[in-house]
């Protein structure tokens, strides 16, 4: 099979086509011949060496963790699938090499689930990565419930895009930042208050539209955004972030819990992304597609934050 690889850690000139055998399924697992895949902060995390101690890796090395295609074959016990079907998944593997730069990668079968029917395979590619982060951090880490509020950081982006409309599915008031330009973007997902962080410091702005506080603060941006979040946060309320630890100590002391996700494959909750897809409750976030070719670009933009929603690569 044709893959997109690095041989060493470095910058986006290290990708470069390979060769490779095609993957067999082994037992317990699917063959997904890929049809798209999309780009996400982790990938050119992984290209410059930045996790290489957080993840046991192997060169040649095939970035990506988000497929979208149809199953090519299947492993020894896998039920559920038939060839042919049409799939999404979240492609990460305990060691990292084999992601979804590629025409085909093998997953295990719970990791896998029949993609939403009324996407095209594309923007399906757009959704397992931002869609379980967003899960994960709302409903299973902060405990999200109706009638609270969460303020969202990075609203327009891949996961922002997920997380406001979760977060309205399951009955949130929703507060988020974003650029002047997104607001109308944001506004579409569902989000009930969008704060421009470039014109003015985004604390006092939630503490003039929610006095109290916020229930719940998702953390996608990490720094100073982190830093200045805390004093937003409720008594008995949650910070959660997807890029810093949290300081578990400052928390205590202001009174409020943090937590740090770090986003798993789970078939089972993206079964549940696409009913509500197929419902018309939750929608892809915004993608511009580009051909697996123009990784290094995509890459080097997504980098920048030069994206609204997400950067979607066809393959063959």
């Amino acid at each position: 099979m044709k893959a997109l690889v690095i041989d060493e850690f470095g910058g986006a000139d290290k990708l470069h086509w390979a060769e490779l055998p095609t993957p067999v399924p082994g037992a317990g697992e699917v063959l997904i011949k890929l049809a798209a895949t999309s780009v996400n902060p982790v990938e050119w995390k992984i290209r410059e060496g930045y996790l290489a101690k957080a993840f046991p890796h192997r060169f040649p090395l095939i970035l990506g963790w988000d497929a979208a295609g149809t199953v090519a074959s299947l492993g020894e016990g896998v039920t559920g699938f038939r060839p042919g079907d049409a799939v999404y998944a979240y492609c990460r593997k305990p060691e990292i090499q084999w992601g979804t730069y590629a025409e085909y990668v093998t997953m295990p079968a719970e990791a896998v689930a029949a993609a939403p029917r009324n996407l095209p395979l594309e923007a399906a590619a757009a959704l397992p990565l931002v869609g379980l982060t967003s899960w994960q951090v709302l409903f299973e880490a902060a405990g999200l419930r109706a009638g609270q509020t969460a303020l969202i950081h990075a609203g327009a982006g891949g996961i922002g895009s997920l997380a406001i409309q979760l977060a309205k599915v399951r009955g949130a008031r929703v507060l988020t930042t974003a650029r002047a330009e997104n607001h109308d973007y944001v506004r579409s997902l569902g989000a009930d208050e969008a704060i421009d962080y470039v014109a003015e410091p985004f604390a006092g702005a939630v503490r003039r539209l929610a006095p109290e506080g916020v229930d719940v603060v998702f953390d996608a941006v990490g720094g100073q955004t982190q830093a200045d979040s805390w004093p937003v946060v409720q008594k008995g309320g949650i910070l959660v972030s997807i890029v810093d630890r949290p300081d578990q100590s400052l928390a205590e002391k202001l009174g409020v819990r943090a937590a740090y996700v770090f986003v798993a494959p789970n078939g089972g909750q993206l079964r549940e992304l696409a009913a509500l897809v197929e419902a018309g409750k939750v929608k892809a976030p915004a993608y511009e597609v580009l051909a697996l070719g123009e990784a290094a670009q995509a890459q080097e933009r997504n980098r920048a934050r030069h994206v609204r929603g997400k950067i979607v690569l066809t393959i063959g």
